[in-house]
């Protein structure tokens, strides 16, 4: 009796095993109240049974698509989307069971991601670091934009490429926008108000990361130049083993010790998973790669800022990497310039400058005015995401007369004992905020620096000093924690720099 009951237990878990199997299942990020990219080819995917035909029904068009899933079990579909609109659809998908998605949007899609200045929520979580942006509460108050869609993905890190990751879409509210990143949310908000049309926001970041994390492993290990990224990975690994060895033996002999009880607490090594490299692409950042969208917004740098010279390869080699992957072409990719804090140094800030030039269609939005000196979360996330939204308006959206970028060196002249500084984004002029223009240095053939006085002269910069009676060289913010106050007439700040790149 008791195998009968066995046995017909464990058909019905084999009937069950089998109907899950048969399941169509979607990815998190195709579900209820996405948003879809407009006017273009996106992609609906999923997993069934092998071989499985799939039919999907959209609700902007007539006909329907069919798709068969491959031996695996793996189906892909790219499906015509119209232009962006608030009106909602829904999508039908029948295969061995029905699956309908509401309240869907077309419009605008945006990857926003990079450590805790993005990660950073607009509201404010009372005993921690995320302290709220400026004006929070009235900001929470007005964030009803249903036309805005969130979705964050949960922070995992993972050594193998995984194929979903754990989030839904949410529509804008105030409750949805408190944890929501303020960056991306400012962003998104200020796009929304200019063209009219719904934006679907996808926040992927955790706090404390490094660029290195955010690429995959093959580009790093293809990399001669990250060899040394990998090494540091495998000695720390190996550190770490130890200490957990250590904290077991540890533990045993104290059990021994004391009759299998605890008198002295031993605390088991922690290992930082989000610090190892390519765990967050893996985990964050290849589930999403199937998912059309117009471009990706990026704040991070600060973890990277002890090797400056290593971000300047590898920040545009995780930028390739991500385009390589999502198979989108040199899609925009738009970033911040890390705020002034006592912790970075002028280095980091100079690598993202120079990555203008190495990384194609990008844009970087400059902070230097809205650091805090004590602070490495600066709470002004509204200009933040205003100056990546100037950059989207003029870049993507072909908003030509928009001056989206702050006076950005090109070149110099040597005038005797003066320096001639020329700039782009300065077709207005400049513009200076308080008394005579600061954090200016400038240095002759042995390098040594001695604080400068700076003329604006027309569209450049005049620069010289007593000290130095033949310059060769300037520089301009070059600190931890500058406090310049040149800008362009459209009162966006001049990013730090040095005309001296082999110093």
């Amino acid at each position: 009796m008791t195998y009968i009951k066995n046995l017909f237990s464990f058909l019905i878990f084999l009937s069950v095993s089998f109907s899950i199997k048969a399941q169509v299942k979607l990815p998190a990020l195709v579900s209820d109240n996405m948003v879809l990219q407009q006017n273009t080819k996106v992609n609906l995917w999923g997993w069934a049974s092998p071989n499985e035909k799939i039919n999907i029904q959209l609700g902007w068009q007539n006909s329907s698509v069919e798709v068969v899933a491959n031996a695996a079990g793996d189906w892909k579909v790219a499906v015509d989307t119209p232009l962006g609109s608030e009106k909602p659809y829904s999508i039908t998908i029948n295969a061995s069971n029905k699956i309908v998605l509401n309240n869907i949007l077309i419009g605008e899609v945006w990857i926003c991601s990079g450590q805790s200045n993005m990660y950073f929520p607009v509201g404010k979580e009372e005993g921690t670091w995320k302290t709220g942006v400026k004006n929070y509460e009235e900001e929470i108050v007005n964030a009803n934009y249903p036309n805005i869609r969130l979705f964050t993905v949960l922070t995992n890190a993972s050594p193998k490429q995984l194929e979903d990751v754990t989030g839904k879409w949410t529509t804008c509210s105030s409750d949805s926008i408190k944890t929501f990143s303020a960056v991306a949310y400012f962003y998104g908000r200020e796009l929304y108000q200019k063209l009219k049309i719904p934006i679907g926001l996808i926040s992927t970041s955790w706090g404390g990361t490094k660029a290195e994390a955010w690429t995959s492993q093959n580009v790093l290990e293809e990399n001669p130049d990250f060899l040394t990224i990998l090494e540091e990975d495998a000695k720390n690994e190996k550190l770490y083993q130890e200490k957990l060895e250590t904290y077991y033996l540890n533990l045993r002999n104290e059990k021994q010790a004391n009759n299998n009880a605890l008198k002295t607490e031993l605390k088991k090594p922690k290992k930082e998973a989000n610090k190892t490299s390519y765990v967050l692409y893996n985990a964050m950042l290849h589930p999403l790669i199937n998912y059309t969208m117009k471009g990706v917004i990026w704040y991070q740098g600060e973890s990277n800022s002890g090797k400056a010279q290593l971000y300047q390869t590898l920040f545009p080699a995780m930028v390739k990497n991500w385009r390589d992957d999502w198979k989108q072409g040199n899609f925009p990719f738009y970033y911040v310039q890390i705020a002034p804090h006592k912790g970075q140094t002028p280095e980091i800030r100079e690598a993202q400058l120079l990555s203008l030039k190495t990384i194609p269609n990008s844009g970087m939005a400059v902070t230097t005015d809205v650091g805090d000196v004590n602070n490495i979360h600066p709470i002004d996330k509204q200009t933040v995401g205003h100056r990546l939204a100037l950059i989207a308006l003029a870049r993507t959206y072909n908003e030509n007369k928009l001056v989206y970028s702050g006076p950005i060196y090109d070149h110099l002249k040597i005038k005797k004992d003066k320096i001639q500084l020329f700039f782009n984004y300065v077709d207005s002029g400049f513009k200076k905020t308080t008394g005579d223009l600061k954090e200016f240095e400038i240095a002759g053939d042995d390098k040594v620096y001695y604080p400068a006085v700076a003329k604006i002269d027309g569209k450049t910069i005049v620069v010289f000093s007593e000290k130095v009676k033949n310059p060769k060289s300037v520089r301009f913010a070059w600190k931890a924690v500058p406090e310049p106050n040149l800008f362009n007439v459209e009162n966006l700040p001049a990013s730090p720099f040095r005309t001296d790149l082999t110093n």
